[in-house]
Formats: structure tokens, sequence, C-alpha cells
């Protein structure tokens, strides 16, 4: 069954913006967020600034789930604001909702959540408490100290009771559901970059199978900590600060510039709400976009900083992705009239991208606008493509490419916060791992 399927709701958290018509306006105002890090001292981190969400939880939830929230990290209460805010802008009524709100009410069993996650990384002072109570006698961490003694003294036992509750990847989408009262189909998927567009197409097949209606998909990720911080930069993929100390911290991202130092971390929750488009209609929703065709595809040969071999300049999978997203919509091309694509500033990923590009898109692909968002919030990693996607559905509505607007050469200006002729837009996007998903959105 083949059922046509709406974005109807956006809820783009991040540095920038914390409701639909802030993210917009920062996007044409070309607002970057990007600041030292405060949740914890990362002065001797290679880079210690990032794009930072400012908005706490407790504001988001209902007064009955706030206790809840003491075993959330951090990745969760992005998923959860941001799912709370792409339900309230669908005009959707569920049991997270206030008692003062109006809206449609959803049928929880034909609602679904799909959300992509990371690996959530423990809270660095929870897991040292119970670090230092497991040594031996010279004061070395043992692993028998660790899980092993029957005394209750273990390592391990000073943990904090709900300790692995808080840390599971699941953890976003099982908070989201339970607050909103979903009980459609449910999963979480780990594709790192690529994690929210993998779950919104995961949703739209949801949708699609007549197995739900409607679904709040999209992802959340923070690495704003120091073991999070820390696994990227091993990973070779973050700017070097202190190799650069006189470079400008507002102008160090450069996506598909060869100049570029590196990428920049960011948190964030991007969240949307897709729903059958007769179903939509019939409740006088107002869609933004139609989701036309998408496409997921696994590289053999991900980048990773374990191989010691010279990858190869061009991202197959992500180009493969492209192609049957193209495919899947019946457009050729030259119809794509913006892209969205990761661009994190670090140069050889981003020729491996910009050469997928051009594999798929052919001779379109150099005079294609690009939209990037990495300057604007840093790399928010499994969040990152459900904000793209939201950007690509408010361009499709305004009719109007945002300031950052260029091509791969960035040697060409757009018109830019004017009206322009918008139809079809691409947003793909690979990741650390390998995973590579490519989604095209159409004007209603």
């Amino acid at each position: 069954m083949n059922r046509s399927v709406v974005i109807t709701g956006l809820g783009p958290l991040c540095s920038i913006s914390d409701s639909v018509d802030a993210f917009w306006e920062s996007l044409c105002a070309g607002s970057s967020s990007i600041t030292p890090i405060e949740t914890f001292d990362a002065s001797g981190f290679s880079c210690p600034i990032a794009g930072q969400v400012t908005a706490k939880v407790r504001d988001w939830v209902p007064k009955s789930y706030r206790k809840a929230t003491k075993v959330m990290a951090r990745d969760t209460e992005l998923a959860v604001i941001a799912a709370k805010l792409a339900a309230d802008d669908a005009g959707l009524l569920t049991s997270g909702s206030d008692e003062s709100d109006t809206g449609f009410r959803i049928n929880p069993a034909r609602t679904g959540c799909q959300i992509g996650a990371g690996l959530i990384a423990a809270d660095t002072a929870e897991m040292s408490r119970a670090v230092v109570t497991a040594t031996d006698d010279t004061g070395t961490f043992s692993t028998q100290s660790w899980g092993t003694e029957d005394s209750g003294d273990s390592g391990m036992n000073n943990l904090p009771p709900l300790w692995l509750l808080k840390y599971l990847p699941n953890m976003p989408a099982c908070h989201v559901t339970i607050i909103h009262g979903l009980c459609g189909p449910s999963n979480t998927i780990m594709g790192a970059e690529a994690g929210a567009l993998l779950s919104i197409i995961e949703s739209t097949r949801v949708i699609q199978r007549d197995s739900a209606d409607i679904c709040l998909t999209g992802g959340a990720e923070s690495r704003l900590n120091p073991l999070g911080l820390l696994r990227w930069d091993y990973a070779g993929r973050l700017a070097n600060l202190k190799d650069n100390p006189d470079i400008d911290t507002t102008d160090i991202l450069k996506p598909f510039d060869p100049n570029s130092v590196g990428s920049i971390m960011g948190e964030a929750g991007g969240m949307l709400v897709v729903e059958e488009e007769a179903h939509a209609n019939e409740r006088n929703a107002s869609p933004y976009a139609r989701i036309s065709g998408f496409g997921s595809t696994q590289s053999l040969n991900p980048v990773l900083p374990i191989f010691n071999e010279e990858p190869s300049t061009t991202d197959d999978a992500l180009s493969r992705a492209v192609t049957i997203a193209l495919s899947k919509a019946n457009l050729d091309p030259e119809d794509i009239d913006a892209v969205l694509p990761l661009g994190i500033g670090h140069p050889s990923l981003d020729t491996r991208e910009a050469n997928a590009l051009c594999d798929s898109l052919g001779l379109h692909a150099e005079s294609v606008p690009i939209v990037t968002l990495t300057k604007n919030l840093g790399n928010t990693l499994s969040a990152h493509a459900g904000i793209m996607t939201a950007a690509g559905a408010l361009m499709l509505r305004n009719q109007m490419l945002p300031t950052n607007a260029t091509n791969l050469s960035n040697s060409r200006d757009f018109p830019q916060n004017t009206t322009t002729p918008l139809n079809h837009i691409l947003i793909c996007t690979s990741s650390l791992a390998g995973q590579c998903g490519a989604l095209v959105l159409s004007k209603i």
C-alpha cells in the first residue's frame, strides 16, 4: 500500500531556536550560536566550543511527569522537548498536552514514534563516584571490586539505582511515547548523523504500510560531555583550536571549503510529525511538504580512525542513496531545486560527500543551491537530519532560500530571503559508521 505521507509539524530545537518561527528567522538572518561549552570545563579539549541548547526539560513536560526528568539523560531531554514542539506545531492533542490546548485528539493506537539516537555517554560524575569505590589496596581500578563483591560495596552497586534506564539509547523514544501516550509502532535507530533521516524514512514506511496514520519522528543527541567530546576528538573530526590559536572562532567551520580546519559539535533535537496525507486533509492540517522519495544505504568502507588505509574520495553509499531517492520520487537530478547535505567542515569528508553529489546529480550538482546548517549549529549528529528536514520543509513553504545558500565550490550567490521557486528539495547525509540516507521533499 503506497499511502502519501506529508510533514505536518516541526520541532527544530537547537542552539539558534526553540520554536519554528525563531528557527526560520535565524536561518534567514544567518545566525550562528557557537560558544564556549558551559556544561563542564572543556578548556583542555582541542575544540572547547559548541552549539548549545538553553531550554529546560521541566518546562516542557506535564507536571505529573516532572519527577521522571531526573532519570533523563541530556539526549532524552532534547528529544522530549523537540517532540512537544512538533506535536504542538501540528496541532495535536496528546496525553502530553496542556489542559488549555486545543487541536486534534490523536488515536494512540494509530500514532507511532521512531527516533534516531546515539550512544548516550554516561555522566562522568555518576561514573566516577562508582569507579573510585572499585579499587584495590594500591588504589588501582579492580574489575574484581567493580562487579563481583558480595558485601554490597562493589563499584557497580554504587551507581544510581536507575542508572541503566537513563543511558539506554531507546530512552528518548521511550519517554516520548509515554508522555504522549503513543501506542503505535515504535523504534530507535542508531545511525549517527544519518539517524534522524533513517528514522523519518522508517516512519514513512510505517504509514505507507497502514500501520499508523501519524508518527513523531526525527532524532536527538548531545555529545557535550567529557566522554562524548573525547570520542569525537579521537575520531579526528573536530577542529583543533590549540593548533590554530589565532583563528576567528566565528569562522572555523567552513562546509565544502578545503581551508576548513575541522568540525564543531552541537546538541539538538530535530523532531517532526509525519502523517498520511488524506488523514491530514481530513483534520484540516496545513502540511509543510510531501515526502516523495527516500533511499538508505550502508557503506562497505566507512571512514573510521581505526583503519589505516586511505579512504576513497567518493562516498559511493551516499551516491546510491540519492539515486534511489530520486528514482522513488520519479524525478531527474535537474528537478532538484536545492540540496541540504551534511557538510561538517572536515575537508576530506566533505570531498567524499561533494563527489557523491556529483556522481548522483551529474552536472546539476555544480549549480544547484547548497544549504548547510553545521556552520550555524555545529554537527548535531543524530538530530542533524531532523533539523535539516525542518529547514527544507520551511524553505518549500516560504519559497525562499536562507542566507547561507551557495554551491559546492562556494563560488556562487543565490537570491536569498527573497521569493524563489522551489518544488523539490533533497536532504542527504552519510555518517561516522557509514549509514547513509536521502530524502526528497516536494511542494504541496
